[in-house]
């Protein structure tokens, strides 16, 4: 399948899409609390990006059957949301998807759900670093293993296993486009990013091994030691050469409060 670059009228359409999933996480966090049902909050997606003239996007995608995808602790992602209450000390990665315009937005944050521990802090952190880290290598004459191996450096510098099986996409008119983002590589390596280019950028970095498994239930994805994984996803367009970041963490930082250097 061929790379589909965007217009710039196009990717103002997405950025509309983007940002309509940016305010649902922020709507989201913070009721990300112990005692909360991940299933609670996946109600409370769909009415708010329904509420904003928009469809969810993950719905019904590939048969998949909720608004949002909810991943505690080991999940690395595509975890179903259920009844069963956040505890103290969990983290969640909520991945969510907006269709409006007939263009899709979508991306992810991983929360701490309560206190959590100083090693489950740095994870968050590394693995949000290993995000932005990558976003800037996102301009023209760069190549994906340019991107690729910086945060693949970025998360083993840290003793961090990152993710080989699941990577991020091409995002527009259908949720994931060409071409395959992987979040390791080798510099000069893979295809030349180009002026139009729209990918969803998304490290999944584990605390122990990279390696994952896959549940029966055929679509969460955990890490094969039971370790942790964090997880945050960003929309990024490459205008006049440089990375575009579409979506944003703003109003999350906005509803808890915090510093965006914070976790």
């Amino acid at each position: 399948m061929a790379i589909i670059l965007k217009t710039r009228e196009e990717i103002e359409l997405m950025r509309e899409s983007a940002q309509i999933v940016s305010k649902t996480l922020g709507m989201l966090a913070p009721l990300v609390k112990p005692g909360v049902t991940t299933l609670e909050l996946d109600k409370l997606a769909e009415e708010f990006i329904r509420d904003h003239g928009a469809v969810p996007g993950f719905l019904g995608l590939y048969d998949f059957p909720n608004t949002l995808c909810m991943s505690p602790n080991d999940q690395v992602v595509h975890g179903f949301p259920n009844k069963t209450p956040l505890k103290e000390g969990d983290i969640i990665s909520i991945d969510c998807g907006a269709i409006k315009n007939g263009y899709y937005g979508d991306h992810a944050y991983t929360f701490p759900v309560g206190e959590v521990s100083d090693d489950i802090k740095q994870l968050l952190k590394v693995t949000k670093e290993c995000l932005y880290i990558g976003i800037e290598k996102m301009t023209t004459g760069n190549r994906m293993g340019d991107m690729g191996a910086a945060i693949q450096e970025h998360a083993e510098k840290h003793g961090y296993g990152v993710v080989r099986e699941l990577v991020g996409h091409g995002l527009g008119r259908k949720m994931h486009e060409d071409p395959q983002v992987p979040n390791y590589g080798k510099k000069g390596r893979g295809k030349k990013f180009q002026e139009g280019l729209v990918l969803a950028v998304e490290p999944m970095i584990n605390m122990g091994t990279h390696r994952v498994k896959h549940l029966s239930d055929g679509w969460s994805i955990v890490t094969v030691d039971g370790k942790p994984s964090a997880h945050f996803e960003h929309d990024v367009a490459i205008v006049d050469g440089k990375p575009d970041i579409l979506s944003t963490f703003d109003y999350i930082y906005e509803a808890l409060g915090i510093d965006e250097k914070d976790i």
